[in-house]
């Protein structure tokens, strides 16, 4: 809203230092400081109101150590972080572009979803919550909108690199004498295109019509068919792997804030034509915008840490990591990224593997041996760390050590090739 504020009185009445919200570097570090001051100077007062609605965790006894103590801690915290989300991104982005749009329902959607499942749990006195097949379907529901929304809008494309450009860097003729003639190293017209990075191979490019077009060439037209279902698997997966890994305090908000911070990095790049092509990457049009979304999202995370690092305040619950990694993969689809998200969300996939591998491997001896056995003292992983007598503040430093390592390896995989 601001943008559209103080551009017009920019271009009205050139009113100073309001063309300042034309740079998006600026309105991304505007809306961190937001988002950061919302979760800190306001959670104080959240989590004060939740202690007075007695809006607790109740946590089941599994027998680790430290647990019962957690008892009656207030829950729903997931709530400050979508309004630190929500409120810089209305102030400082751009609400026309499309790619905001599909964040911010990305955002109320899954967290409306997570807030029932928690009301259940809390209001209703069920720890089951919501229904699995109801929560599944809510993200099957999100994944077809993105799905749809990214295949078939006009206003999402990218730019390839021009032919004329790919037989320079072939033969070594560009240098700095020539760059000028050069300049135009993107094809002019925009294109809609089922392309996507993919690490450690040549071009770092895979086109998802290639699973389909093996029939006919024609057959493209029906790509969006094995496109979609993907996009479905990926929120699906990486929003349950979020929701898995928010066992011990500050775990999930740490894990998701190096994991977005790293995305922030790669949609400026991704939608800045100076750096895409240096880089050598698809240029996505104004995916740049997202930078002020996910510098509101970072900004959140970590306001939401001053109160979930160990020992917790307060816990984000299902409003919180169910939101989170919809965001995450979303963002990673939106930016083309989503195939390095086994690496960069390396903890997310351990954590929700664990818990396949664990119940998988027990009903398996079980109907073999008549007696289930386990391959981890207890899953998700991080339970397996603290029955082996690791303190939960350990576990989650070395958790978020590792995070910061695949972040990095995620990053340099666009120059490995």
């Amino acid at each position: 809203m601001l943008y559209y504020l103080f551009t017009y009185l920019d271009r009205a009445f050139d009113f100073p230092g309001a063309g300042l919200f034309q740079y998006i570097s600026f309105r991304a570090a505007s809306a961190v400081i937001l988002s950061l001051a919302i979760t800190m100077i306001f959670g104080g007062r959240i989590i004060g109101y939740l202690k007075k609605k007695q809006i607790g965790e109740e946590i089941r006894d599994l027998g680790l150590e430290g647990q019962l103590e957690k008892k009656g801690t207030p829950t729903m915290g997931g709530l400050m972080i979508i309004a630190g989300i929500l409120i810089p991104t209305l102030l400082f982005a751009r609400l026309d572009n499309i790619y905001i749009i599909l964040m911010i329902i990305t955002t109320l959607w899954l967290g409306f979803i997570g807030f029932l499942d928690d009301y259940i749990k809390v209001f209703k006195k069920n720890k089951q919550g919501l229904q699995k097949r109801t929560k599944l379907a809510g993200q099957i529901v999100l994944g077809i909108v993105v799905g749809v929304t990214m295949y078939f809008s006009p206003d999402i494309v990218i730019r390839e690199k021009s032919e004329t450009h790919a037989y320079l860097e072939t033969t070594n003729v560009l240098s700095s004498s020539n760059y000028e003639r050069a300049k135009e190293k993107f094809t002019a017209e925009s294109t809609k295109s089922l392309k996507t990075t993919i690490p450690f191979v040549k071009n770092n490019e895979f086109d998802y019509a290639v699973l389909i077009t093996w029939i006919s060439k024609e057959a493209r037209r029906y790509a969006w068919l094995i496109y979609i279902p993907i996009v479905i698997l990926i929120i699906t997966a990486v929003s349950n792997g979020v929701n898995l890994t928010d066992g011990l305090d500050g775990l999930a908000g740490g894990t998701s804030a190096v994991a977005a911070s790293t995305l922030g990095i790669l949609a400026w790049v991704s939608g800045n034509l100076i750096f895409a092509d240096y880089l050598n990457i698809m240029y996505i049009p104004n995916t740049g915008e997202l930078a002020i979304f996910i510098s509101s999202l970072v900004g959140a995370t970590i306001g939401f840490l001053w109160y979930n690092t160990y020992p917790a305040q307060v816990f984000m619950g299902d409003t919180g990591s169910l939101t989170l990694g919809g965001i995450i993969a979303v963002i990673a689809i939106i930016i083309r990224k989503e195939l390095l998200i086994p690496i960069l969300c390396g903890i997310f996939l351990a954590e929700a593997l664990s818990v396949l591998l664990q119940v998988s491997y027990f009903k398996y001896t079980k109907r073999r041996f008549k007696q289930g056995r386990r391959i981890f003292k207890m899953a998700p992983l991080h339970h397996h760390y603290q029955i082996l007598g690791y303190h939960e503040a350990k576990i989650v430093q070395r958790f978020m050590i590792i995070a910061f390592m695949l972040a990095v390896v995620t990053i340099v995989t666009l120059k490995i090739r």
